[in-house]
């Protein structure tokens, strides 16, 4: 089956931007293009993927991927093999999906199974492309995946009964180290009714000491669970926790998915025909367990935490505040942001784009002045400060472009310290670049009829 390119685009619900960039792969320079997002040095004490973690070998070739960097493989299949895998989200095993179609694709010839995506249709043949689309469309690929989702379910509910019924589990609370024995229920409860934290009723969760361990992981690295923001100290994260009422899991965070026991049951359509028998774990999470609830804290006292940092252009100093770090760049790499913005006169959104051309540079390591690349972003900061590169922009039409909108980094502070204040219309006014709002002329033939200036015309007339 041939399928035009915006019949599928739809289809995929992980990284659209990431399909939409590589589906061009070939239009852009290999060398230029940003095909995963960015993100700046932040402070230590984030997540990391765990040693060891199983890897799922790519349907064609040798590469394999860890298990949790699953994007790089399906972004690895497009880019090399022109296969793209439907709905990949919906498959309940993907490490023994990928492992059965490597096996089938070396049994028969791949467009036996696939649909043929041809991309660039209207183009002349020799700039026409052919990928290869895996779906549920295709019998085979449905009953795998029905299979695999009652596989994982029957496991799923084999392994919350046994912990239901395991009256040896033995867990530290995590907020005042008191130990406990016999069943999860007494330490998910005591957390609940003595800590303000609720993670749903026990009998929701599965694989409960995995879970434990993933949120006691974060706190020992000083991690928020809510906001996910990380702190210098214990003290500060638990002042943070408590005060901000953050003594609760993400919901936006998918990571928990897994330790719920209706997201297996929502995703097998033979268990669930509607949507009215499951919920969403941020719904179990939600649930109203008045019972546990009652000695909720209500002293939630203001307080300060730590400020985000921004990031400098050049290099990886961080500073909490705007202005010092317009101090440091000036002093360190002769860049003048504020007034470069005051010569110019340029709007919140001018400035926008600035960063992100000039980041978007520094990630590449070329001088935006001579356009000259370097290996290496320390090469390329020596070189702009000693030719006083830093300080010479282009011409504007360069980089005040709409591609500039969109952040390089996407955690970038700065650009959520740039402002539009009044010395941006003091600039403005002193480069003569002076707002004028236009009058309403939508209704300019009534304007006319109903105008002063008829009866002055008249009273002229007459007179002469």
């Amino acid at each position: 089956m041939l399928i035009a390119t915006g019949d599928w685009i739809g289809m995929f619900p992980w990284s659209p931007h990431l399909l939409n960039q590589d589906l061009h792969f070939n239009k852009v320079s290999s060398k230029d293009c940003i095909l995963e997002p960015l993100s700046l040095p932040e402070s230590p004490g984030g997540t990391t993927a765990l040693e060891g973690s199983p890897s799922v070998p790519c349907i064609f070739c040798e590469e394999h991927f860890p298990m949790d960097e699953q994007d790089k493989l399906l972004k690895h299949m497009i880019i090399e093999h022109k296969m793209v895998i439907a709905d990949v989200k919906l498959v309940a095993d993907f490490q023994r999906y990928i492992l059965y179609w490597r096996k089938r694709f070396t049994e028969q010839p791949v467009t036996d199974f696939c649909s043929v995506i041809r991309i660039n249709s209207t183009a002349p043949l020799e700039e026409q492309d052919n990928y290869f689309l895996l779906c549920d469309v295709l019998p085979e690929d449905r009953v795998l995946r029905e299979e695999l989702q009652k596989q994982r379910l029957k496991e799923i509910l084999e392994q919350q009964q046994q912990e239901r019924n395991d009256n040896n589990f033995h867990g530290i609370c995590m907020f005042c180290n008191e130990e406990f024995f016999g069943n999860r229920s007494v330490l998910l409860n005591h957390m609940a009714r003595e800590h303000a934290f609720n993670i749903g009723l026990p009998d929701n969760i599965v694989n409960c000491n995995e879970f434990l361990c993933t949120l006691q992981k974060k706190l020992d690295n000083l991690q928020c669970l809510y906001c996910e923001k990380t702190f210098r100290d214990k003290n500060t994260l638990k002042d943070h926790m408590r005060k901000k009422q953050h003594r609760r899991i993400n919901p936006k965070n998918r990571e928990y998915d897994r330790f719920y026991v209706i997201n297996y049951l929502l995703s097998n359509p033979s268990v669930l025909p509607t949507k009215e028998l499951g919920k969403s774990w941020e719904e179990v999470q939600l649930e109203d367990d008045r019972e546990l609830l009652d000695h909720q804290e209500d002293d939630w006292s203001d307080w300060e935490e730590r400020p985000d940092s921004a990031v400098c252009l050049f290099c990886e100093k961080q500073a909490e505040t705007i202005e010092k770090l317009c101090v440091h760049m000036e002093e360190a790499h002769d860049f003048d942001l504020l007034k470069i913005k005051s010569e110019l006169g340029l709007n919140f959104y001018q400035q926008v784009k600035l960063v992100n051309f000039i980041r978007r540079q520094i990630h590449q390591c070329r001088c935006y002045s001579c356009h000259v690349k370097f290996k290496s972003k320390a090469e390329l900061r020596t070189h702009m400060e000693e030719t006083k590169h830093t300080s010479l922009l282009p011409e504007r039409k360069i980089w005040d472009q709409p591609e500039y909108y969109f952040p390089t980094y996407e955690n970038d502070i700065l650009l959520c310290t740039l402002s539009d204040s009044e010395s941006d219309l003091t600039a403005q006014e002193q480069n003569g670049n002076i707002t004028i709002i236009s009058e309403d002329t939508s209704k300019l033939h009534a304007l006319k009829q109903t105008s002063i200036l008829n009866q002055l015309l008249l009273h002229e007339g007459l007179k002469n």
